[in-house]
């Protein structure tokens, strides 16, 4: 596998010039579908991103509108993807592996689940398509599993780039890169706004975590100290980015109840909520992109 990686994503020199207009797709589970909604609800209007750059989950719902495919049409494919048990086959001898780590032979690329139907079902839909052969360029957030440090794939697979990204460590294995271990890119970047810094105007879906409503188990002690880490992290990425001067329009996506993380059936409220949720931003979007916007100082944007 041959994609570079990179912390910081430079276009190939004279071939495309900077982006206008960038989607930053963040971390959430079926929550990040309602970037399809609002790509549908931008599009009946003229405005389409040059530049998609996705994390985890939203680099999996991303991919498809880099590929040039209908919202609509591209909410069917997340429908057919997110099977219920698609993310939910154990790995029996992980608990052994757990239990007896050296007997077992417990490793890096330990996980409690088996990754294989991922696999089948990225690369089924993807099937050979490279990042740097997209209609619409996209890049993907990942990180490095030996050092933690984030990196963006901007050519290869894109198959590979989006199961790295979606590699959520103890539950899924590791994936190989350019002779790397890459692993969910939400652990360094949940929202990858920094990889659309050369961009003219950023589009973001920042998906906050919900925290835990009680802590009874184990399980629900690690999800409250992990949501509050990416719930932080991604807040401080986007003022980062704003301290730089970033124009960043924020898509607010208001569900009408709680959406648990892989909670498929509300795949069809999570479009329609996330295409109000373009609506709204289109009076902000249509300011920023203005041509006149590019000559004067950059204004911040909320």
């Amino acid at each position: 596998m041959d994609a570079p990686l990179s912390s910081i994503p430079a276009a190939p020199p004279g071939r495309r010039p900077p982006p206008r207009l960038a989607f930053v797709i963040g971390s959430g589970g079926v929550r990040s579908a309602a970037a399809l909604g609002a790509a549908g609800a931008l599009a009946e209007h003229g405005i389409r991103p040059d530049l998609i750059v996705g994390c985890s989950s939203g680099a999996l719902i991303g991919a498809p509108l880099a590929l040039g495919v209908e919202p609509r049409a591209a909410l069917a494919m997340a429908v057919k993807f997110w099977s219920n048990d698609l993310a939910q086959r154990r790995r029996w001898r992980a608990w052994l592996e757990l239990a007896l780590p050296r007997l077992a032979g417990f490793g890096p690329d330990f996980s409690l689940r088996d990754a294989r139907g991922i696999r089948q079902a990225v690369e089924g839909a993807f099937g050979d398509v490279r990042l740097e052969d997209l209609p619409t360029p996209m890049r993907v957030a990942a990180t490095d599993a030996a050092s933690g440090m984030p990196l963006t794939l901007t050519s290869g697979p894109l198959a590979d780039a989006i199961r790295a990204s979606l590699a959520v460590p103890f539950l899924f294995p590791s994936v190989p890169v350019a002779g790397r271990r890459l692993v969910d890119g939400v652990i360094s970047d949940p929202l990858p706004v920094a990889a659309a810094a050369d961009a003219g105007v950023l589009l973001t879906l920042a998906l906050e975590g919900a925290m835990p409503r009680r802590v009874d188990r184990a399980s629900r002690l690690a999800a409250q100290a992990t949501t509050a880490l990416i719930n932080n992290l991604q807040e401080a990425r986007l003022a980062a980015m704003r301290a730089r001067g970033a124009r960043i329009v924020e898509l607010h996506l208001v569900l009408k109840r709680r959406v648990g993380l892989w909670e498929t059936g509300a795949l069809p409220e999570i479009f329609d909520a996330g295409w109000l949720a373009g609506e709204r931003a289109l009076p902000q979007l249509r300011t920023l992109l203005q041509p006149a916007a590019s000559t004067t100082a950059h204004p911040r944007a909320a």
